[in-house]
């Protein structure tokens, strides 16, 4: 048992990555609260700041810029990220329902996750225009329309609609940056044309002298705007307008008045005409005390403000309070949101507009001022501070209630030995919501579970019988289910068996029986998805309570004993052929130490999950004459394994290893796994060891890795075939990695080509 664990009391979940959560997340990483579970369920794993789009378009910041890692700060601040979007509230359950994983239980929750410009109210809108929000969705969106206007023969028209501040800033920085653009490419810029589209004046919400200084500075850039023009059709490359005639764009972006999710007000909760969250001064849900909303998507009733990032900004510090004081049985304090802000419109070229209280100026020193700000708002997630407290075990007075105190009471004696199974209520509760699928070969499961489970044996076949089990390396129950349960099914894939049936070995951390139960039914349900993909039914298994979560798998599977697959014997002249990239363990202890990006991770996990069936059936069809899947004893590990049962000298191509995005940065920082020192021990079968040691690839040769892919050996006249189709079939990194030799008389069998 872990003397410094904290037993959850209390789960607080963060809907959306929105400006006014990433203050939350920061204010609970620097004094967390013991007994409350920060989880974040966010759509990206990178948020983008919005302030700095306009810069980002027009090529004045990169990507890293102007985005926030949401990972690195989810774990500055303890909370676990759930990648996913939210589909819904269930109030009564306290439930967030989720696009792609099982809903998510909450005590308290808060909601930030933006607004989107209401194209389904224009017929075409949404099939021929291009959304500005989400943000996240039209950054990537952007970089390909600047290759099609790059890639035109003739000129290109761009129209943006909405002549808002978001709509101003933006036209102004497209045309700077496209003209820049085609300049760079030799091009003549009058080869681009932007045109601004509104329904009535620009600016509506600004003094006359700010509309006044961004017309000139619009009609100084040959920028068209068309004033008092209500869309009411889009086409492909046409803008129908409601007076007639219509405007012919080859681009058309969409920044018009924003709207917000439609599950929001079919949540039950009470939204204004525009859908947005109803909150009070306390910005809780004046539906339910236990929902909170914050940024665009929350109308603070009686404090009407335009949808503008500087106050959701502003609303990070009283959310963040707010949340503290419910989660700790405290009555919440009143906020009350200014009504003057500075306003700073840039012009895509290093100049700015400055507006407040009716005045305006304008200038270099203007965008200097804004570039200012926007970078001191970034570097409070780029420099975060080392923690110098340990967590306590603690709870703060008032976080739990009664219930709650008599169930923690008896967590400080917890039972070893059978003791520390987890109860059966849960784990019948657990198994009912699962409903595992039943097999025609299984005459003794969960359906009507007994000692042991029975299971027949096909005709002809043979048994294969494999066991794993781990630790969890991510925070997200759900996703480490499949995680696991895609590890564990790897070595029988790699022997070329079909899996029948799992037993699980789970442990749960210790807490209220609330949550365990929810844990419990994440993680089992995330395996279940993997397992039933593969064939494999849920027969039965053990579970126990621990300071950690934990999952593995007795799996058992089916194959021909003609057709096994087996580490050996390899050929001389056969090819060897590696089905993933390799980094996974590098990487996860960078994540732990918070110095892995978020897009690192998420690669790596989009690894880990996809399964080696279709790959063990291809390398089958093509005769691979050995396979073994590469997993914690690293690449040469698992090739010297092979080596042993089939008398060869290998050739190993470094420049043809594909690596994780990412691996090669924290290798070149000294970041490790911990069994790499282990697995460096086999160093001493290669043969140019001291020629290579030197490359900065070397070490990743040892690098254990989580649900990595096959290596095996194909026959030299099938390989390049084999290798096409593993592609096809989704491995993208596929490729040959090496070559089979002919013994020699060196005592090191494998010699590394770089």
């Amino acid at each position: 048992m872990n003397s410094n664990a904290t037993a959850v009391v209390k789960d607080l979940v963060l809907v959306g990555g929105g400006h006014a959560h990433v203050l939350v997340l920061k204010r609970f990483g620097m004094r967390p609260i013991p007994g409350v579970r920060l989880t974040l369920i966010a759509r990206d794993i990178d948020a983008p700041y919005s302030g700095m789009l306009p810069g980002f378009v027009s090529g004045h910041y990169g990507r890293e810029q102007c985005h926030i890692d949401l990972r690195r700060l989810a774990s500055f601040a303890g909370a676990r990220l759930y990648h996913d979007e939210a589909a819904g509230l269930d109030l009564s359950a306290k439930h967030v329902l989720c696009s792609s994983r099982p809903p998510v239980r909450y005590d308290v929750v808060s909601i930030d996750i933006g607004s989107r410009p209401r194209q389904d109210e224009v017929p075409g809108a949404s099939l021929y225009a291009t959304a500005v929000k989400p943000i996240d969705r039209l950054i990537g969106r952007w970089e390909q329309l600047v290759d099609r206007v790059l890639s035109r023969d003739g000129s290109t028209r761009v129209g943006v609609v909405g002549g808002g501040a978001a709509g101003v800033e933006l036209t102004l920085a497209i045309q700077f940056r496209l003209r820049k653009e085609v300049v760079a490419a030799g091009r003549d810029p009058g080869l681009v044309n932007v045109g601004l589209v509104t329904m009535g004046e620009i600016l509506p919400t600004y003094a006359p002298e700010v509309r006044h200084i961004l017309m000139r500075i619009l009609k100084e850039r040959n920028v068209t705007v068309y004033i008092d023009r209500e869309i009411v059709e889009v086409k492909p490359g046409r803008l129908l307008c409601a007076k007639g005639g219509e405007i012919s764009f080859d681009e058309i972006l969409w920044v018009t008045q924003a709207g917000a999710a439609p599950w929001l007000r079919a949540s039950g909760l009470e939204c204004d005409h525009d859908g947005f969250v109803k909150v009070r001064d306390t910005l809780q849900s004046v539906t339910d005390s236990a929902v909170f909303a914050a940024g665009d998507v929350a109308n603070m009733v009686g404090h009407p403000r335009p949808k503008a990032g500087v106050f959701a900004v502003r609303q990070g510090k009283p959310l963040a309070d707010n949340l503290r004081r419910v989660l700790l049985g405290k009555p919440p304090r009143l906020f009350r949101p200014q009504k003057r802000f500075l306003s700073l419109i840039s012009a895509g070229n290093r100049y700015a507009i400055a507006s407040r209280w009716g005045w305006a100026m304008e200038g270099p020193a203007m965008w200097r001022l804004k570039d200012w700000i926007d970078r001191r708002f970034m570097k409070q997630f780029e420099d975060l501070p080392e923690m110098q407290e340990t967590r306590t075990a603690a709870l703060e007075p008032g976080l739990a209630g009664p219930e709650a105190l008599k169930e923690l009471s008896v967590m400080a004696s917890r039972c070893g030995g059978c003791g520390a199974k987890v109860g059966h209520t849960v784990l019948s509760r657990v198994i009912g919501r699962l409903r595992p699928s039943v097999s025609k070969d299984i005459l003794i499961g969960l359906d009507a579970p007994d000692d042991a489970a029975v299971v027949r044996v096909p005709e002809g076949k043979v048994m294969v019988h494999t066991v794993d089990f781990f630790r969890s390396m991510i925070d997200d129950p759900y996703l480490f289910g499949q995680v696991a349960a895609n590890h564990s099914l790897g070595d029988i894939f790699a022997m070329g068996a079909e899996p029948q049936t799992a037993l699980a070995i789970a442990t749960v951390p210790y807490g209220l029986e609330a949550k365990m139960e929810d844990d419990l039914f994440q993680m089992m349900s995330g395996a279940l998805r993997v397992l039933e993909g593969a064939g494999a039914a849920l027969v039965g298994g053990h579970t126990s309570e621990g300071a950690e979560l934990g999952l593995g798998f007795a799996v058992n599977g089916t194959a021909s004993e003609e057709t096994l697959l087996r580490k050996g014997p390899m050929a001389s002249g056969d090819s060897l052929v590696l089905t993933k990239p390799i980094g996974t363990g590098t990487l996860f202890a960078a994540d732990m130490r918070h110095k892995a990006k978020g897009r690192w991770i998420a690669t790596a996990l989009d690894s880990m999950l996809l399964s080696s069936r279709e790959a063990a059936r291809c390398l089958q069809r093509w005769q691979a004459t050995a396979c073994t899947d590469v997993t914690g004893f690293g690449l040469i590990g698992h090739l010297v394994e092979m080596i042993k049962q089939s008398d060869v000298d290998v050739a190993l191509d470094l420049s043809a290893i594909p690596f994780l995005d990412g691996a090669l940065d924290t290798v070149a920082a000294g970041i490790f796994s911990s069994l790499q020192p282990q697995n460096i021990r086999l160093r001493r079968a290669i043969e140019n060891l001291q020629r290579v040691s030197s490359d900065p690839r070397f070490p990743l040769l040892f690098d254990p890795q989580t649900a990595g892919g096959l290596l095996a050996a194909v026959p030299g006249d099938r390989v390049a075939a084999c290798v096409t189709e593993l592609k096809a079939l989704g491995y993208s990194a596929a490729t040959v990695v090496g070559q089979v030799l002919p013994r020699s008389e060196r005592l090191a069998p494998v010699t590394i080509l770089s």
